[in-house]
């Protein structure tokens, strides 16, 4: 099991920014826990994830800030998703996704998968293998923000 988490871990880098900015990433992963109180109220909680089984939930977080003294344009955040986990959902941020590889793009919706007979099925959540924040608006000089996607441990 250290093995697979060394290799979720692992994966977590973003690929490359595609634009020419000074945008710091920082990657976290945190095992998503519910649990309930003494007077029965459901509790989520976010903990450090020292060990992962199939099942559990993963929230990723991606923090960026722009280092660089002018905005910056254009920029484009594209994240493998770990061999080790299937794609669940990032909230209301709607990335773009790819389900081959990181060849093409689009909203999971309005994807599909080749089948071994030549057919195509729509695209689900567990094909996914990428994830592309495309920032629509200049980040401004010392701006931050997040990005959070979530995943299931295979």
């Amino acid at each position: 099991m250290c093995n697979t988490l060394f290799l979720l871990l692992a994966a977590l880098l973003p690929g490359q920014a595609l634009a020419a900015n000074h945008v710091a990433l920082a990657n976290d992963v945190f095992v998503e826990r519910v649990t309930t109180d003494t007077q029965g109220k459901q509790r989520i909680l976010l903990e450090e994830p020292k060990v992962v089984v199939p099942g559990d939930r993963l929230v990723f977080v991606l923090n960026y800030r722009n280092a660089g003294a002018q905005p910056a344009d254009k920029f484009v955040i594209t994240n493998p998703l770990p061999d080790a986990v299937r794609f669940a959902d990032a909230g209301d941020t709607r990335p773009l996704v790819s389900v081959d590889g990181g060849q093409a793009w689009g909203q999971l919706d309005e994807l599909t998968v080749a089948q071994p007979d030549g057919t195509r099925r729509p695209a689900q959540p567990a094909d996914v293998t990428h994830l592309r924040w495309a920032f629509q608006k200049p980040i401004p000089a010392g701006a931050t923000g997040k990005l959070m996607f979530r995943g299931v441990v295979k």
